[in-house]
């Protein structure tokens, strides 16, 4: 069976459930909409709520959650170094270590940090894509992109 790449809508917007999956993950929706019909907050399902659960493990820094902050990957601080080769392995194997530790649901293929085209050192902006295949589903490669910006 030949692997797919699915890489989403506008990084895991569109409701993309797996009709091939046996279990359906779900988890609350953290832009916090009002279902139509119950007027309770809405879930994520499937594949979107497990993209969204790696998009937040990569931008969380460590501290930022209660009870748990050693969950983290630290990525946020790298934006004000200098990049070199070293820094950038250093910034994959953060990302690896979090996802592997923290997202079970997941079987990590690949993070790729700083593409030929992916950074711009002026701007101090990083993008970060991770591949990834649902344990439920290994023969369908999914797709996170994050950008990283220096805001202020």
């Amino acid at each position: 069976m030949p692997l797919t790449v699915n890489t989403g809508l506008n990084d895991a917007q569109a409701n993309n459930e797996s009709d091939k999956s046996s279990f359906i993950y779900k988890d609350l929706n953290l832009y916090f909409t009002k279902h139509p019909f119950t007027a309770d907050v809405s879930k994520v399902t499937d594949v979107q709520a497990i993209k969204r659960s790696v998009r937040n493990l990569v931008l969380t820094n460590k501290g930022e959650r209660l009870f748990h902050p050693e969950i983290g990957g630290n990525v946020r601080q790298s934006l004000f170094q200098n990049f070199t080769p070293i820094s950038v392995i250093e910034l994959q194997s953060a990302i690896t270590d979090v996802i592997r530790t923290y997202e079970p649901r997941v079987i990590l293929e690949e993070v790729v940090v700083n593409e030929a085209t992916a950074l711009d050192l002026d701007a101090n902006r990083l993008r970060i894509i991770v591949q990834f295949s649902l344990a439920n589903e290994p023969n369908t490669i999914e797709e996170v992109e994050v950008f990283l910006d220096r805001i202020r």
